[in-house]
């Protein structure tokens, strides 16, 4: 890469609640900013914001199936992709740390949602 100036190499542990388990991870990244331009606590708030958009991204594919979406002309999947993150922020915001099951939950009762919007 022509433009690559630091090339990062970032180990980290993470545990399985549901295995047990503990694993290592290990992730490369390359930047064209210099060591002065982004000290390595910048790179590190930097990679932990992108795994926040990650987050919401793996949510989305995974409780709405949205990679599986056939909508793929005009505006129609922005809108839906909008409509997602605000229904999961709401939830979010109301303390819900697992959304599927909340969005099933809300499913059965529609005052609920119209609760967490503040229209009832």
């Amino acid at each position: 890469m022509p433009y690559a100036v630091q090339a990062l190499r970032i180990r980290r542990r993470r545990y399985n609640a549901a295995t047990g388990h503990w694993s290592t991870v290990t992730v490369y990244a390359i930047t064209s900013l210099t060591a002065a331009q982004a000290s390595p606590a910048d790179v590190a708030d930097w990679l932990r914001g992108h795994w926040a958009i990650e987050v919401l991204h793996h949510v989305r594919d995974t409780t709405y199936r949205e990679d599986a979406s056939r909508l793929r002309t005009g505006n129609a999947s922005r809108a839906l992709a909008t409509l997602r993150n605000t229904a999961i922020s709401l939830l979010r915001l109301d303390g819900v740390t697992s959304i599927a099951p909340a969005l099933r939950r809300n499913g059965r009762d529609p005052y609920r949602s119209l609760r967490l919007l503040g229209l009832v």
